[in-house]
């Protein structure tokens, strides 16, 4: 099978003032650390970076720091003009690797190339130093470099370290979020949604999916928001511990969804070291399977282009 290798000598390191992210072109293009005044912000590997094939499940890797989802996030078989395809668990785009276009001291551009299906997606991320902390900026560009029309989907996917005690925030007009998926059905699915701040558990009473939960809860919940108004175009992990709010804002225009990833060793389900990390992540659908068509169903005409941005303050408390 096709795979890569992560190779540390080329690592790549971008800083300002005292916060540093590092990453990886040869495992996915994956930011794998943020480090802010020492203190890592993103998941720890579960596993050591590795070589990553064309079918492997995402949990057979590290699980680790921040991915990028396209052109699917679950796997899938969609429908294409050239007949139906297979897109793998959490797309192509976290096992193949990435090229450096551009790079300097506080900014780096790559592009990584889809097998699946005919897309490149091209990153640019910059960091910069703020009043209130530190800004991650980063800009997005998908392109069809094949000679159809073909349907994609993208998703951020970071996890975010979290601890107990930890505040998810968002916009007061939110009052409910689509449940994708809840460990052990932990959440009341009975409805389809789950009530925003406090959530119907399935034994019974109510959990607040706004506080962080104490670390081996089990807790592992994939769930959505949207289509977001303009005003709704932002979500946050407030670190108290940590001395850190981590504010995500995007263009809901372009990316009107947003997952949420709320795991306190609720993930993988194999055993082994488990994920405490809360991930917010802009997406353009509230689906995380291609293969499920709705009026967020996207398609590329060949040669055409989509952009879009996502950015992360790091605001000092």
């Amino acid at each position: 099978m096709e795979s890569v290798v992560c190779v540390e000598k080329e690592n790549v390191l971008i800083c300002a003032g005292d916060c540093a992210l590092t990453l990886l072109p040869h495992c996915g293009g994956k930011v794998a650390s943020i480090r802010l005044k020492g203190k890592e912000l993103l998941q720890a590997p579960l596993a050591p970076y590795g070589p990553r094939n064309r079918t492997m499940p995402f949990d057979e890797g590290d699980a680790s720091g921040w991915d990028e989802c396209l052109p699917s996030v679950a796997a899938c078989t969609v429908d294409t003009v050239n007949g139906p395809i297979a897109v793998p668990d959490h797309g192509d785009a976290w096992r193949v690797e990435w090229k450096v276009l551009a790079n300097d001291s506080s900014s780096v551009t790559m592009s990584a190339e889809c097998f699946s299906l005919p897309l490149q997606l091209v990153r640019a991320i910059a960091l910069t130093q703020t009043e209130k902390g530190y800004r991650i900026a980063a800009e997005y560009k998908v392109t069809n470099t094949g000679t159809a029309e073909t349907p994609w989907s993208w998703s951020a996917h970071p996890g975010y370290a979290a601890e107990e005690g930890d505040i998810l925030q968002l916009p007061d007009s939110v009052r409910a979020l689509r449940i994708e998926w809840t460990r052990n059905d932990r959440l009341d699915k009975s409805r389809g949604t789950a009530a925003w701040p406090l959530a119907r558990l399935t034994a019974g009473g109510e959990t607040d999916l706004r506080i962080s939960t104490p670390t081996h809860s089990g807790v592992g919940d994939k769930l959505f928001a949207g289509p977001l108004a303009a005003s709704e175009n932002w979500v946050a992990l407030e670190r108290p511990k940590a001395g850190v709010r981590l504010r995500v804002s995007f263009d809901s225009a372009a990316t009107p969804y947003l997952g949420l990833w709320i795991c306190q060793d609720g993930y993988p389900e194999g055993g082994g070291l488990q994920q405490h990390c809360v991930a917010m992540e802009p997406t353009t659908a509230p689906v995380d399977s291609l293969g499920i068509e709705g009026p967020w169903s996207r398609t590329l005409a060949a040669g055409e282009s989509f952009r879009w941005p996502m950015t992360l303050d790091l605001e000092l408390l």
